[in-house]
């Protein structure tokens, strides 16, 4: 069997804008799509066809959503070396968050201890994260807490929880980028990533994403449409695939050529201050 690298290196890149033109495109990997129903748990799981050592991010889906709207930002991750699982779990009108988190960790302890791709993959339980939209972002907080091993965690347009996503903010002292949606009326960032971000007990990022609704992160038609404002947007959705791929790159993988992505002025976003 041979070893491949760990993950994907972008090449050299002068400015934030050629650094989004290349990491909104797919990476080197080849991608092999499974499911999580091994383990008793729905959902879907993308890796690169094969690697040893590789990061792993876990992602939450947000309310009433199944993981498959998701499908073509995991895709993405796998293309470039990370290993990217969605549980499907909880997705009722009245979920349980707490239950949703433990599926969360559930699903990051699989990746990590199962040989994935008829054993030419495996995870490296060091080099993880845990991510999602709306209450899945949320959620994602809760899981991340006790979690030592868990890197860095994103958010996108996240949704207060309960529990508190804001106690757990405070509680988690690993890097979080938080990604708000500038038109969001389901969970508006004043009331949302804004008061999340600001409990950060460790290294925070909010970058707000100007045009961008709650749902303009989503692909594909679902019933739910009817119910929350907004709609699928295919540039929100290549932002949110570069943002998130530079910052699991270089926190999972200490890489440094995409820093353009994390502290940089982006087109089409606007970073707040960290002080």
């Amino acid at each position: 069997m041979t070893r491949t690298r760990p993950f994907a290196r972008p090449p050299e890149m002068r400015n934030a804008k050629e650094a989004l033109e290349q990491l909104s495109r797919p990476g080197p990997h080849q991608v092999l799509r499974g499911n999580l129903g091994m383990v008793g748990i729905p959902g879907v799981v993308f890796a690169p066809e094969e690697g040893l050592g590789l990061p792993a991010v876990a992602f939450g889906h947000d309310w009433l959503q199944p993981a498959e709207r998701y499908a073509d930002l995991l895709r993405h991750l796998a293309s470039w070396g990370i290993v990217a699982a969605a549980p499907s779990s909880h997705r009722g009108p009245l979920p349980s968050h707490a239950g949703f988190a433990t599926d969360l960790r559930t699903t990051l302890d699989v990746c990590a201890g199962v040989r994935l791709g008829e054993g030419r993959i495996s995870v490296d339980s060091r080099r993880t994260a845990l991510a999602g939209h709306g209450i899945g972002g949320g959620i994602a907080m809760l899981a991340a807490q006790d979690r030592p091993r868990v890197r860095a965690v994103v958010t996108i347009a996240v949704a207060q929880t309960r529990p508190s996503a804001l106690d757990a903010a405070r509680a988690l002292t690993i890097p979080v980028l938080h990604l708000a949606a500038g038109r969001d009326t389901v969970a508006p960032a004043a009331g949302h990533a804004e008061p999340i971000a600001a409990a950060a007990g460790g290294p925070v990022w909010l970058r707000t994403l100007s045009k961008a609704t709650h749902t303009g992160f989503l692909e594909g038609v679902h019933w739910s449409d009817f119910v929350l404002s907004g709609n699928p947007d295919a540039k929100a959705r290549r932002l949110a695939r570069a943002l998130v791929t530079a910052f699991l790159l270089h926190h999972l993988c200490d890489e440094d050529r995409v820093d353009m992505l994390i502290d940089g002025k982006v087109p089409g976003t606007t970073l707040a201050d960290r002080h």
